[in-house]
């Protein structure tokens, strides 16, 4: 090869090297941005026709019409359903989210699964107001029951549900190598009445059985209440792995695995557009707060339930009106008295006789 070929070929090579090198260099600048971009080359057909079988509108309740765009906040009804088998299942995570597109913020209201309240649609044989836990709702009447049900709690309307059975994240959990959860105690399951099961302390990943039990824990000093706390951590977890490099090529995996386990009035490219939204951490800032109360027996039948907090009831009502209000912008809204921005505090965990001993000295 002559010289003058051989200096327009190193040239060139010089080139192309030069030319990855600054892709790699933006790559790494902008792995989130360059993820999406290959998400909507290469998988977003995929993904859209895959979750045709998850949009699932309610029978007689018209979806409000959101796109996924810097425009009005939006509200949404998450539904964590504990089904086994073919029971019928129960919520065992409730949470209120109002979704601020254009701020990139999002408040979720945590309502615990025994909460005393009036379930709409049901009437008892004398003709009057049933009142129950609000998690019956869905074993009464599924979704339906469930957001027109927290829709007179709050006083504000739900504008989308989602239902995802916890069962269905085992797989889902495990086919993306585990999450990570801030357990800084072990978590022992062995009350007789309860499922018997311990996750260990201090792992730096959790398969999906571990995080299952995790979310299903009920022994510690908290209560309803801790455990909602634990609801918001797992999912947070999840968006947060789900945004690493890599992990969006899994993405039509996932969604095959979940299968029936997930449902939503979300057509698929609103939830498509919602996600991507959503797993680009630098731009998500998530509010949380449990709705306060106290736990305690009913005297006519000895059944125990959570009684909400009146006052605190009013505070959230007010909240959650406040984030709808599409003339606020994110330095003027109100924030819960107790939050979680962007990172999860340390869980912490008793053992039964703690617990016990804990709420003795109560």
């Amino acid at each position: 090869m002559n010289k003058p070929k051989r200096l327009r070929m190193y040239k060139w090579l010089a080139g192309v090297l030069v030319v990855l090198l600054l892709a790699g260099t933006a790559g790494y600048y902008n792995r989130n941005a360059l993820a999406m971009w290959g998400f909507d080359l290469f998988l977003s057909d995929s993904v859209k026709k895959k979750l045709e079988n998850s949009y699932k509108p309610l029978e007689g309740r018209d979806p409000s019409p959101t796109t996924y765009k810097k425009e009005e906040p939006f509200s949404m009804l998450l539904l964590g359903v504990d089904q086994r088998d073919k029971e019928i299942g129960r919520s065992d995570t409730m949470i209120y989210t109002v979704v601020r597109p254009k701020d990139g913020a999002i408040l979720m209201v945590s309502i615990p699964r025994d909460t005393y309240v009036d379930i709409v649609g049901k009437t008892t044989k004398a003709g009057n107001q049933w009142q129950d836990k609000i998690t019956h709702a869905y074993a009464f009447g599924g979704a339906k029951m469930s957001v027109e049900t927290v829709e007179k709690l709050f006083g504000s309307k739900v504008d989308h549900y989602a239902t995802i059975n916890f069962t269905g994240f085992r797989d889902v959990i495990d086919a993306m190598g585990g999450i990570s959860l801030p357990i800084t105690e072990d978590l022992v399951n062995d009350d007789p009445e309860h499922e018997k099961f311990v996750v260990k302390a201090g792992k730096p990943l959790y398969n999906g059985t571990e995080a299952l039990n995790y979310v299903r824990y009920r022994e510690d000093a908290g209560g309803d209440t801790s455990r909602a706390g634990r609801h918001q951590v797992f999912l947070n977890a999840i968006m947060n792995k789900a945004s690493q490099v890599g992990q969006w090529t899994k993405i039509p995996e996932l969604i095959d695995i979940m299968g029936q386990n997930f449902k939503a009035d979300l057509t698929p490219q609103h939830m498509i557009d919602l996600t991507k939204s959503m797993l680009q951490s630098d731009q998500r800032t998530i509010y949380s707060h449990t709705l306060k109360g106290e736990g305690r027996r009913k005297v006519t039948h000895g059944a125990w339930y959570y009684f909400a907090n009146e006052e605190d009831l009013a505070k959230t009502t007010a909240l959650i009106k406040a984030w709808l209000d599409p003339a606020k912008t994110k330095e003027t809204l109100p924030l819960p008295e107790e939050y979680e921005q962007k990172e999860q505090k340390p869980v912490q965990s008793l053992s039964l006789a703690e617990s016990k001993r804990t709420a003795e000295k109560k």
